[in-house]
């Protein structure tokens, strides 16, 4: 009987096997990501249907009570610089105010009560401190106590929102 050699071959590592297969993933990978920023930027949150631009094109179409349901006007008003209630009295506000109203004739209306406006939102800023200004929920709750007021002037709700354009405390 021969004995058969106890030495084990080696076998030689196929070159490339695995590189092959790196390569392939890498392409697929590239694939599926390039198309899926393609769907991004053709078909994603930027780009409407034709249902969708009609809808937005047509005021009023939507339910009552939303957004939709009116043009919405800025009117500018001039900025306001006011004493802030601290006590030292050292501090001072400058803010510029946008407000966004629901028709024309509601531009109108705040154009002509000016005065009556800026009398409210001064005594209004004069009442609060640094402190009730310096967060954010002290800004939104600024924001609302303004529309509350401006829409005790110009009356029906017709003052939407305002939008700060300016607003400094030193």
């Amino acid at each position: 009987m021969a004995k058969k050699d106890a030495t084990p071959v080696e076998e030689e590592p196929k070159k490339g096997g695995k590189a092959k297969w790196i390569i392939l993933l890498l392409v697929l990978l590239l694939l599926g990501g390039g198309g899926a920023a393609a769907y991004w930027f053709l078909m994603g949150p930027g780009v409407e249907s034709g249902e969708q631009a009609q809808e937005q094109a047509a005021p009023g179409t939507g339910p009552p009570g939303t957004r939709t349901d009116f043009t919405p006007e800025i009117v500018r008003l001039d900025p306001f610089i006011v004493n802030l209630a601290d006590p030292l009295g050292r501090r001072f506000l400058r803010m510029t105010l946008d407000v966004e109203v629901r028709d024309r004739a509601a531009v109108s209306e705040v154009q002509r009560s000016t005065s009556r406006i800026r009398d409210a939102v001064i005594l209004l800023l004069a009442g609060k401190s640094f402190a009730d200004l310096a967060s954010m929920e002290g800004k939104i709750t600024l924001k609302n106590e303004i529309v509350e007021r401006l829409n005790q002037i110009v009356g029906g709700g017709r003052v939407t929102n305002v939008y700060f354009t300016e607003f400094v405390v030193q």
